[in-house]
């Protein structure tokens, strides 16, 4: 199993380089996955759906399912957030994961850095195992660098370094 993390500010581009990155991997028929880290508290449920009213009601956890997808919620209340390798775990053995956040995670990143961003406040210098730069603007390092349209060269390197 491959995992390589998407790290960046805000506004970097790293969700448009990950949809890109699923979608070469998918098309090259690869089973992905991917785990999206939020800062923010989120909600996938609906308002007075079956599912939410049985949250509201006390479930801690729930699993809704059709014919086409399931998924489950799961309530952390006081308990601690779920790490990173936790998460894998709750993955079906997919071929590669295609990880946007948990920068400070021990993983393969590729940074996606905004080409009008200040030097320094780059990621790659503080971060670990950082193993490309997609910048379109000129970035001195001797960390691999690449634009942002080489998709597939970029795939092909995470295949070699994961």
């Amino acid at each position: 199993m491959k995992i390589c993390g998407i790290v960046g500010w805000k506004n970097s581009g790293k969700t448009f380089f990950a949809q890109k990155l699923i979608s070469y991997f998918t098309n090259q028929k690869f089973n992905v996955a991917s785990i999206k880290h939020a800062h923010h508290d989120f909600e996938i449920d609906k308002p007075n759906t079956d599912s939410f009213l049985h949250r509201q009601a006390g479930s801690q956890q729930v699993i809704i399912s059709s014919s086409k997808r399931w998924a489950k919620i799961s309530e952390l209340n006081k308990a601690n957030e779920k790490t990173l390798y936790e998460l894998i775990d709750e993955l079906n053995k997919p071929d590669i994961i295609i990880v946007e956040g948990f920068k400070n995670e021990k993983h393969a990143k590729i940074e996606i850095i905004k080409d009008d961003s200040d030097p320094s406040s780059h990621l790659f210098p503080n971060l670990k195992n950082v193993i490309g730069i997609v910048a379109d603007s000129r970035i001195e390092t001797s960390i691999k660098k690449f634009k942002k349209n080489e998709i597939a060269i970029i795939a092909d390197y995470i295949l070699q370094r994961t």
